[in-house]
């Protein structure tokens, strides 16, 4: 175990034995102290490009509180996760789940998505992810017992016995749930979207999961309260091809983005106009 994943290790220990509001503000002065030291130019960048409000200070303490909860979230009651979280368009999760055809869930960097996920298996949602492998692979099997502890079934992006697609779809073919972060494309493959006026590159693998499955694709979105969570589960996007889809979930994501900008993190560079 390497000085990284040690240093993660320790702070995993540390941060759950903190009571909740010594960690969060602990994090926030973190945050503050990132923000004078202009640490997150990137960040900056996108946010510019999706609201004329000066969000940085509350986005870079958004994005501290989510690696607050990341470390407290294995100590968190199940109770305390599930009262904190509130949803908009559940009954669309529930009915998608209850039926035979998949459920697709794609997300956007926003919010908390390690506390959706805990949500999810605290309220019979079970559902298969993807991670991108971390260096070192110390690291990579930390995050993937977190993530584990909290009910996901996690595949690894590179180097799996099969690979992730051939396995989304046969969880899909037998009516399961997957959940994939769509709002950045990792692949060099994606769809050009229009996305806050400009043109970025989205993932198609969902729309194509969707079409070639039948599954019900639907775009999910996070924020965080005061005190916890939100989800919104917002329709299912229409099923006609991988472009038309993609832009679509585009689209979903961009909605709600705007209405909580401060909690998208997106730290990478999105625009093609950027690459």
């Amino acid at each position: 175990m390497n000085l990284l994943s040690s240093s993660y290790t320790v702070g995993w220990a540390a941060v759950k034995a903190l009571p909740e509001p010594v960690a969060r503000r602990m994090f926030q002065t973190g945050a503050d102290a990132a923000l004078l030291r202009k640490d997150f130019p990137q960040l900056a960048k996108n946010l510019a490009r999706v609201t004329d409000q000066d969000v940085l200070k509350p986005a870079i303490r958004s994005y501290a509180r989510y690696w607050c909860e990341v470390f407290r979230l294995p100590a968190m009651k199940r109770d305390r996760i599930v009262r904190g979280t509130t949803t908009t368009g559940e009954h669309l999760l529930r009915e998608s789940v209850a039926g035979d055809r998949g459920t697709i869930m794609v997300l956007s960097h926003s919010g908390n998505w390690d506390a959706a996920g805990a949500w999810c298996g605290f309220t019979d949602v079970p559902f298969t992810t993807v991670a991108e492998r971390l260096k070192p692979e110390s690291l990579y099997e930390q995050f993937l017992d977190f993530r584990r502890s909290l009910g996901m079934e996690v595949l690894p992006l590179t180097g799996g016995e099969r690979p992730p697609s051939e396995v989304l779809q046969d969880r899909l073919a037998a009516g399961g749930t997957i959940c994939l972060l769509a709002d950045r494309d990792l692949s060099k493959r994606g769809v050009e979207v229009d996305f806050f006026g400009s043109r970025a590159k989205m993932p198609a693998g969902p729309a194509k999961l969707a079409l070639d499955t039948g599954a019900n694709l639907m775009p999910t979105t996070l924020s965080f309260t005061d005190d916890g969570w939100h989800i919104v589960f917002q329709d299912y996007v229409p099923h006609t091809d991988i472009e038309a889809m993609t832009q679509g979930v585009a689209d979903a994501f961009a909605r709600e983005i705007a209405q909580h900008p401060a909690d998208w993190h997106m730290l990478q560079k999105l625009w093609i106009e950027d690459l």
